[in-house]
């Protein structure tokens, strides 16, 4: 397992998302429809409702290093 470890716990960077394919579909669907600036705004509402559920700063502080790492193609 792919981890960073945080006061809370190791942050889950593998898979980790039951249907992940549905989940892409219905994210791809929730943007149509929407502008660039609309979807933009989209996806900073989804990150802060997500984060808000986290709750866990630290968890959300290693999520955002993560995040700044390149993709790698695992």
């Amino acid at each position: 397992m792919n981890a960073r470890h945080t006061s809370a716990g190791p942050l889950r960077l593998d898979p980790n998302i039951t249907d992940p394919d549905g989940f892409y579909a219905a994210l791809i669907r929730a943007h149509e429809g929407l502008g660039r600036e609309e979807s933009e705004a989209f996806n900073a509402r989804l990150v802060l409702i997500l984060a808000n559920h986290i709750g866990d700063r630290a968890t959300l502080d290693a999520a955002l290093a993560a995040a700044k790492l390149p993709e790698r193609g695992d």
